[in-house]
């Protein structure tokens, strides 16, 4: 009886069996150009018992003698010409593609997509395009409310992000303080207002005025209901704008009083001298932070050097044109941290 035929198996190569080690061939190609190990050695900045380990490698990821060493100087073999001939082109091929990441890296540091906040970009963040020019040729600023900039930034359609405090869940995001800013009382011109010792006095100052509000999808609305939350006070939702500009036009027109900050007040400063801004007795939730967000690892020197020209360009400029438009506000209206630059939010 014959024997039931068997099958033969292979096991299928590995994908990378055969790709060329570059830096063995450039060592290689090196060897053939000098005639000399140790003269190729010297011009690696390698020991010649490198470039010989590297020629040995290579011979054996092919199978094949490259070099016959029978004869004085060592004369690469028909395959050793072949490859000598083929890695020229590849070792050319790989400088250019070296150039060209290179290239590309440093055209994105010429290329920068920042996102700010809305009351963020309209005050500060002109001077800090003019601040950037000479660090790129191409800068984009995006303004909008801080999910959206979060998202982007995640995305990678931004490389950079200024926003309000956002509790992330991506660990490769990375947030350092720019500056903070206390909440101030908004009231139209003429109301009076009685004395004011506590926070909790607000119901009594707005009166029967309705609160105008920030709407509940933007962060600093989410953050002044959570402190009228802490105060106990219970205010109808009635007007809410995701804007400062219809927000302090109401106000101005005597429909209400608002909760705002120094720098939303500063953007929409055209209704300053229609409405009263007086500061708050502090509270524990009684400020509000920038953050610069950056993903981890990436931009480090441009990352590092938006912040200290932000926090240059608000000690100089606009902390001291704010405390000049609303002198009931202490100063400074808005406080930037230490320069240390390295550290940065959880």
């Amino acid at each position: 009886m014959n024997a039931a035929p068997t099958l033969a198996t292979t096991t299928a190569p590995s994908s990378t069996a055969h790709w060329p080690d570059l830096r063995a061939l450039h060592a290689f190609v090196t060897v053939c150009e000098l005639g000399s190990m140790s003269l190729a050695a010297t011009r690696l900045g390698v020991s010649q018992s490198a470039v010989s380990q590297m020629v040995k490698a290579l011979e054996a990821s092919h199978g094949l003698q490259l070099f016959d060493r029978e004869v004085r100087p060592a004369q690469p073999t028909r395959a050793g010409r072949a490859l000598l001939a083929a890695s020229q082109d590849l070792l050319t091929q790989a400088r250019a593609l070296h150039e060209q990441v290179r290239a590309s890296a440093r055209q994105d540091i010429a290329h920068i997509r920042l996102g700010c906040v809305d009351s963020f970009a309209a005050t500060v963040g002109p001077e800090l395009i003019r601040a950037l020019s000479g660090t790129a040729r191409q800068i984009q600023m995006w303004s909008g409310l801080t999910p959206g900039l979060s998202a982007q930034l995640q995305s990678r359609e931004l490389d950079l992000a200024i926003c309000t405090e956002m509790k992330l869940d991506d660990a490769r995001i990375q947030q350092r303080l720019i500056c903070s800013e206390a909440w101030v009382l908004v009231l139209p011109k003429d109301h009076a207002v009685p004395p004011l010792t506590s926070a909790r006095e607000l119901g009594a100052v707005a009166g029967a005025l309705p609160l105008i509000r920030y709407s509940q999808r933007s962060v600093i609305g989410q953050q002044i209901d959570a402190l009228l939350r802490h105060l106990g006070m219970q205010a109808p939702r009635r007007f809410e704008f995701d804007a400062t500009d219809p927000l302090l036009s109401l106000v101005a027109a005597g429909l209400g009083w608002a909760i705002s900050t120094p720098l939303c007040l500063w953007q929409s400063r055209q209704y300053l001298d229609q409405v009263t801004v007086l500061p708050l007795p502090p509270t524990r939730l009684g400020q509000r932070d920038f953050y610069l967000l950056s993903r981890e690892g990436e931009w480090p020197g441009l990352g590092q050097n938006v912040l200290r020209v932000v926090r240059q360009l608000i000690r100089q400029d606009t902390a001291p044109a704010i405390a000049r438009a609303m002198p009931a506000l202490p100063r400074p209206a808005l406080i930037c941290p230490d320069d240390d630059l390295s550290s940065s939010s959880p």
